[in-house]
């Protein structure tokens, strides 16, 4: 459908459907939501010349020097929100961000994806993405305590959070975001939702729209939902893993090779080995907070190598099992994400590394075994496993240091998240914590 075909589809349906607010949408670098709601009377001149706004206090973009930019809304994501009243409603759409002179802002993230997405069009390659978000569900947001003792796809009757799976999924699908299935994840009072593929750009859409449903049915429940990658000491963290599959203009999946003992072709391995290969520069975007690295432990159920496999949860790329006939769903799983992550940043990012293997041509180490799990740094090395980052600020050093992800982010974003993030690290470093008066406060 061409955009003057969907423009008038969204003015029609504002009209028929009495909405009397639509909100436009984007996010600042950091992932975080934001928006602005004009009248419907205005809509259809903004769909033409786009609405300023003052981006100065936006974290990420315009200097109050250079702080007017405009928001020009993409009427394909045009949805309405059903958590809202039905009478005098209230819709969305998602906007890209434009300098005054229309040209594309180097601060907006989705801009940035799709300029990577762009790219991998070029060479033929049609980038799909499968997100698996896990969160937690709590009484409040300053009471950390599990409301429930459920396991992995248990289903019993004290799993409270059935009601609220079902009223997420119902809630995203109102909003076309197809769920391919919830559940209850590893660690008590953890969730987990899994959202049908869908090209690069709609899949980061998506799953800001997911984050969002999630916590407005929590709070409709007088719950909160915690996307923090690891609030509870003693039980696993929330990860966002990436499902990422290349099809050509066809839609042939371009992973699939029935010759191959994995039924992986030649490019889906170099794709591999780019996602494995630059993981030490890309995982400030996967992993971008102090949290992060609380869940990247060694403990059988998260990445600390960049490695890759079958049945073995504990690498960053696994294969899933093929089944027969369902050679589209060939792909790999990329599991270090979580999810506060910027989505468009994340999938931008591990596109760029996986076409830079396949660019380069890189080959795949050897694959990483359940038997391997007991190597030694010394043996994880010597086989070519390159170590995660341990910490932010390891992160941020390698991140630093990587001119591919400069090239692909571009100076604006690559220079404001390292100046952000040394500045978060800098402040955790230097604030004293309970822990630390616990052992040392009477110690010495």
């Amino acid at each position: 459908m061409s955009r003057e075909h969907e423009v008038d589809f969204v003015l029609r349906t504002v009209e028929k459907r009495d909405i009397r607010f639509v909100r436009l949408w984007f996010t600042d670098v950091l992932g975080n939501l934001k928006s602005f709601a004009i009248s419907p009377e205005d809509l259809e001149e903004v769909f033409e010349e786009g609405i300023g706004f003052d981006a100065s206090a936006i974290d990420g973009f315009a200097s109050t020097e250079e702080s007017d930019m405009l928001a020009i809304p993409d009427p394909s994501t045009f949805q309405i929100l059903p958590w809202r009243p039905n009478r005098s409603g209230v819709a969305r759409i998602f906007c890209d961000i434009k300098t005054p002179e229309r040209e594309p802002y180097e601060g907006d993230s989705r801009g940035c994806l799709k300029r990577v997405f762009r790219a991998a069009d070029k060479l033929g390659y049609v980038l799909n993405v499968g997100p698996q978000i896990e969160y937690f569900y709590f009484a409040n947001d300053t009471d950390h305590i599990p409301l429930d003792d459920a396991g992995y796809f248990d289903l019993i009757s004290s799993d409270y959070a059935q009601d609220l799976r079902r009223d997420t999924t119902l809630t995203l699908e109102k909003m076309s975001v197809p769920v391919e299935y919830s559940f209850h994840a590893l660690a008590p009072s953890q969730n987990g939702v899994a959202l049908r593929h869908a090209e690069a750009v709609s899949c980061a859409d998506n799953i800001i729209t997911a984050r969002l449903a999630i916590k407005e049915v929590a709070f409709s429940n007088n719950l909160f939902a915690s996307f923090m990658p690891k609030p509870l000491t003693d039980a696993p963290g929330s990860a966002m893993f990436l499902h990422e599959s290349l099809f050509d203009h066809d839609g042939e999946n371009l992973f699939w090779d029935s010759t191959d003992d994995l039924k992986l072709s030649d490019l889906a391995k170099s794709y591999i080995a780019g996602l494995l290969a630059y993981a030490p520069e890309y995982t400030l975007i996967t992993n971008p907070t102090v949290n992060s690295y609380k869940r990247l432990r060694p403990n059988g159920q998260v990445p600390v190598y960049a490695t890759w496999g079958r049945r073995n949860r504990s690498v960053l790329v696994r294969v899933p099992m093929y089944k027969p006939g369902k050679n589209l769903s060939r792909r790999v799983e990329l599991r270090s994400p979580d999810p506060t992550s910027n989505p468009y940043l994340a999938i931008a990012a591990t596109l760029a590394a996986g076409l830079k293997g396949i660019e380069q041509g890189l080959t795949l180490p050897d694959e990483f075994t359940p038997q391997d799990m007991n190597a030694t740094p010394q043996e994880f090395e010597k086989r070519g496993y390159q170590p995660l980052p341990r910490n932010l600020g390891e992160a941020i050093s390698n991140f630093e240091a990587s001119s591919f992800m400069r090239e692909t982010l571009g100076d604006h974003i690559f220079d404001y998240l390292v100046k952000e993030k040394r500045r978060e690290w800098d402040s955790y470093c230097t604030t004293v914590t309970d822990w630390e008066r616990a052992h040392y406060y009477a110690g010495f």
